[in-house]
C-alpha cells in the first residue's frame, strides 16, 4: 500500500556534528533521519510512545543511504520523512535537501514490529496501527 503521507524538520549542523574539514560526519546523518521520522510518526499519531503503549517495539532492521552532495557545519537543510509501507513493517523514505532546494542526500529506513511480551516478531504490523495509518491517509488523499 503506497501513501503520501510525509513530514519534514528543518536542521543546521552545529560545530560537533563536523569533520575538521567543515563536512557533516556520515554517522550523523542517522540523527537527522531520526529526527524527520519522529516528526512524522507523530504526525501518524503512532510515535514511539503510543507504539509502547500498544505493546510493540518497532526496531529499525534495515537502513540505506546514498550520500549525493555534502551537507556542512553551518548549513540548513531540510530533512523529508516520508511512510512508502505500513502494512507489514514501516518502510520510509527521506530525501535531504539543502537551502536552495538542491538534494544532498537520499535514505530509507525499515522497521518491523515485535511483540514486547513474546519478544516475538511480527509479520504483519499490529491492526491498531495499520487502521490508525490508514485512516490519516484516506484523509489526507481526500485533501
Amino acid at each position: 500500500m503506497k501513501t503520501a503521507l510525509s513530514a519534514s524538520v528543518e536542521i543546521t549542523p552545529i560545530f560537533g556534528d563536523a569533520d575538521p574539514m567543515g563536512v557533516v560526519w556520515h554517522g550523523n546523518y542517522f540523527r537527522y533521519l531520526e529526527a524527520a521520522r519522529s516528526a512524522l510518526l507523530q504526525k501518524l499519531g503512532y510515535d514511539y510512545r503510543e507504539m509502547d503503549a500498544s505493546g510493540y517495539v518497532w526496531p529499525i532492521v534495515e537502513t540505506r543511504m546514498k550520500y549525493i552532495a555534502p551537507v556542512t557545519f553551518g548549513q540548513t537543510i531540510r530533512v523529508v520523512a516520508t511512510l512508502r509501507e505500513y502494512e507489514n513493517r514501516l518502510i520510509i523514505d527521506y530525501e535531504i535537501f539543502d537551502a536552495d532546494g538542491h538534494r544532498t542526500t537520499k535514505a530509507e529506513t525499515k522497521q518491523i514490529a515485535i511483540n514486547k511480551q513474546t519478544r516475538q516478531m511480527c509479520f504483519a504490523s499490529p491492526p491498531d496501527a495499520v487502521e490508525k495509518i490508514r485512516k490519516l491517509s484516506e484523509e489526507t488523499e481526500k485533501q
